[in-house]
């Protein structure tokens, strides 16, 4: 989405300002009730909340305590489980934080340690599902990152809704490279390809699904085309290219009707009757 020049600066200028802090952090092994205190001023300087009145420490959640929670009049946008800056975000704490979230149904979730961030949406279907839309390492990444400046612009107060993070997460998923995966292995792909070996090689006969076996075991990595994630990429795919076809289908449908109705407005010509040759 479209942010401020004011608060874009803003995102920019704290983003900097935070890199310098968690270096000293990281160097210094700090706590993670510490790095709670670090991850509370970020959601205000960094995103615009306001630290007093819209970020909740220990938030309660069905006899336990989420880290922090931010919530802007009675909307809970997103929930934040903090690690200690040191500290690996295991799986068992992904796990963590998406029950946090399913148990109060808040689709947002953010699992950090200060310098990792990863922004989960969680599925409610049965069973509970999660996709991880964004992970950065604040460390690693310029502060002007136009992907990082996205992200925290949707998360921000000024740019948080919930068609922007729809719209995020849908750009996110199928630029992932689980998507990319999936696409380099589908039909249409695997056919240009076989058309760009002939072209370059005339004489050679090309198998589709020899291509296909080939590119996901020697070409691709494991985990793109055979884990959870991958999985879920593939059905984004399907999904995305059914409603494409859905919405062509429907256009050209739209488009006969106003054919059709032009051609029964038509104002008919007047035809004169032969002249009278009787005498």
């Amino acid at each position: 989405m479209a942010l401020s020049k004011k608060v874009t600066e803003r995102i920019i200028q704290q983003l900097k300002k935070y890199q310098t802090l968690l270096v000293e952090a990281k160097d210094r092994d700090i706590s993670e009730s510490d790095t709670v205190v670090i991850i509370a001023d970020m959601l205000a300087d960094v995103l615009g909340y306001k630290k007093y009145i819209e970020i909740t420490t220990e938030y309660a959640i069905r006899g336990t305590y989420v880290d922090l929670a931010v919530k802007v009049g009675e909307e809970i946008r997103f929930l934040v489980e903090v690690k200690a800056v040191g500290a690996a975000l295991k799986e068992m704490y992904v796990k963590q934080v998406i029950d946090y979230g399913a148990n109060q149904g808040i689709e947002w979730v953010i699992l950090s340690n200060g310098i990792v961030w990863q922004i989960y949406k969680i599925l409610f279907k049965q069973p509970i599902e999660k996709t991880l839309i964004y992970e950065i390492d604040l460390l690693k990444a310029s502060h002007k990152n136009q992907q990082l400046l996205e992200c925290m612009g949707n998360l921000s107060r000024e740019g948080f809704t919930k068609s922007s993070m729809a719209t995020f997460c849908q750009q996110q998923q199928i630029t992932s490279k689980f998507s990319l995966a999936a696409i380099l292995i589908s039909p249409p792909m695997l056919n240009s390809l076989r058309k760009e070996i002939k072209r370059i090689c005339p004489t050679v006969k090309i198998d589709e699904e020899l291509l296909k076996v080939t590119i996901q075991n020697e070409v691709l990595k494991r985990e793109v085309v055979d884990s959870d994630e991958a999985k879920q990429a593939s059905e984004l795919l399907k999904k995305a290219i059914r409603a494409t076809e859905k919405s062509k289908a429907k256009t050209a449908q739209e488009s006969m009707k106003v054919v059709e109705k032009t051609q029964g407005d038509a104002i008919p010509l007047c035809v004169e009757p032969p002249a009278s040759t009787t005498k």
